[in-house]
Parts: structure tokens; sequence; C-alpha cells
């Protein structure tokens, strides 16, 4: 078998390990190998039995506890070491497309095409925090790196700023397209959203635009901030491409990182010298960033296998 049998929707890199974690609309959870590309082990799958589309992937600050928003409407918690579910949380009425922990890893964050927000303490699974986003379809969810803060976005209301204590509106960032995916700068002075065809970036200060990055021809899926340079970022979408830009210049690195297939996920390892996408193709990707930013063997990359 070579990689999943469904499209890859999410993807995150374990600390200190060369190791990915990718989830997939085939149902399961996938641990691999960077420098080999092989998996690792077997299947992650909930015992359940049953198969549901695993939307989004997230991991707690600490790398020990994996959480996935999935169509049927919950939230799993899964265990890294063990490769097993310890909890499911529900409480939405639709898909949970997103989820995000906070900072401190005390809470977890979920969004759903019900519109809602839900704010969990971990450890008790009590719900601390629910609001109405007013998107028909609520796309992402993201904490401020402080905490203070929480961007939302989707179908109809732009982008939207919270209060992450008391769900008060602060602000409302207004877009004419649906916002699919958003990033906050590691000192919270940016704020990124990825568009149709767009990426824009506000200043959190006066909530001003300041940059728009064209390039992409399609939905904007994820957007992700190198860990160790706020100025590197990756884009995967919809056109089947995903890119790299530098945030000095707003441009583009290089040329489009080309796939066979919609890209759903990009995400940097923690030193930012890999990164990895996957998408409806149902593979993930291997790419050397530094290779891309100076100009050489980019038009391929490595692609995991089972």
């Amino acid at each position: 078998m070579r990689g999943h049998i469904d499209g890859v929707q999410g993807v995150l890199h374990l600390p200190r390990e060369q190791q990915i974690i990718t989830c997939s609309r085939d149902g399961s959870l996938r641990l691999w190998d960077l420098k080999s590309g092989s998996q690792i082990g077997e299947d992650w799958k909930d015992e359940g039995g049953k198969k549901v589309v695993v939307n989004n992937i997230t991991l707690s600050p600490s790398g020990k506890i994996i959480v996935i928003g999935s169509d049927d409407r919950k939230m799993r918690f899964w265990n890294v070491k063990m490769g097993k579910v310890v909890a499911e949380w529900m409480g939405h009425t639709s898909y949970v497309v997103a989820v995000c922990w906070s900072a401190s890893g005390k809470h977890i964050m979920s969004g759903s095409w019900d519109g809602m927000v839900r704010v969990w303490n971990v450890k008790t699974g009590e719900r601390i925090l629910k609001f109405k986003t007013g998107h028909e379809e609520l796309w992402a969810v993201s904490y401020s790196p402080d905490n203070t803060q929480i961007a939302t976005g989707g179908y109809i209301g732009g982008t939207r700023i919270w209060d992450a204590k008391t769900g008060e509106l602060i602000t409302t960032l207004k877009h004419s397209r649906i916002v699919f995916s958003l990033a906050w700068t590691s000192d919270g002075k940016k704020l990124i959203t990825g568009l149709y065809g767009l990426i824009r970036i506000y200043d959190t200060a006066t909530w001003e635009q300041n940059a728009t990055l064209r390039g992409h021809e399609d939905w904007i899926n994820a957007i992700s901030l190198s860990p160790t340079d706020d100025r590197l970022l990756a884009s995967a979408s919809h056109d089947r491409t995903a890119r790299l830009w530098n945030l000095d210049t707003n441009l583009p690195v290089g040329p489009p990182l080309q796939h066979k297939d919609r890209v759903q996920c990009a995400a940097f390892s923690a030193n930012g010298q890999v990164l990895v996408t996957g998408g409806r193709d149902k593979n993930a990707y291997v790419w050397d960033v530094n290779a891309i930013l100076t100009g050489t063997n980019i038009v391929s990359a490595n692609t995991l296998s089972h």
C-alpha cells in the first residue's frame, strides 16, 4: 500500500523527532519516518471501528497528545506514545473542521460548520466558553500567541477577532471572499489570512491590512509560518500547488511546488528545514526548504509510503 487511501487533510511534526503524523479522510492517522519515508507501525484507527472523515489535526504544546476534529461532530484525543484514542468529546451539531491548542496547553478550541466556537478545559473536559461566530460555515480558528484573542474565519463574516476570555467580538476584518486559513506571527504583531487566491496580512495593533500576496488561483486551505523565521510563510491551495513566501518582500520564493491534486495542508519542522505537504492525491510530500530558498532541486519531493 502506498500512502493513505483517501486525501491527506493534515500533517504535524513531532518535536525532537524525525517523525511526522498525517491524518486523512480515510479515517486513519499514520506515523512516518522522515529519513526513510516509510510508515512506522500500523495505521492508527479508533478502536470503535467506525470510519470517520478526519478534517483537522493539532498537537499539544507538550507533544504528547493529538486532537482531531471529524465529520461525526466529535473531537478525539490521541496519546502519541500509545497511538490510541484516550478521550472523545462532543458538543457541536455539525462537522468539526478546526481545532487549536492554547499556548499553555490548558485549553483546546474547536470550530464547526454549526458556526460555533467552543473552548474546553483539557484537564476536566469542561466547556468553559461558547460563542456564535456569525460565519455560516466556520473554516478556521486560531489563538493569538498570548492567548488573549481568538481569530475565526469562514463563509460570510470575513475574519473576526474575539476576546478569548469572554467571547466578546473585538473587530471584524471584512472580506468579500471565504476565509479558509489563519496564522499569527510568533510576536502576535501580524495576523495572516488565507482566502480564495489571496493571502492578506494585517497589523494587529490597528487591524489595518498592510499586504496582499498574490499567486494562487484557488482556495488557500492552509498557511504555516516557519518556527525559526516569521518572515517565511508556506501556503497550500486547491490549485494543486504549495508556495513559499518572503514576508519582507511579500513575494513568492521560487516557483510553485507542484502536486497532482488539491493541496490540503502544509507544515514546517521545528528547525524550519523541512516542509511537509499533503492533499487529495492521498500522499504526503517532504520538501527541503533550503533547496527551495537557494533555487536548487525543487522540482520534486520525497513521497512518504508504506
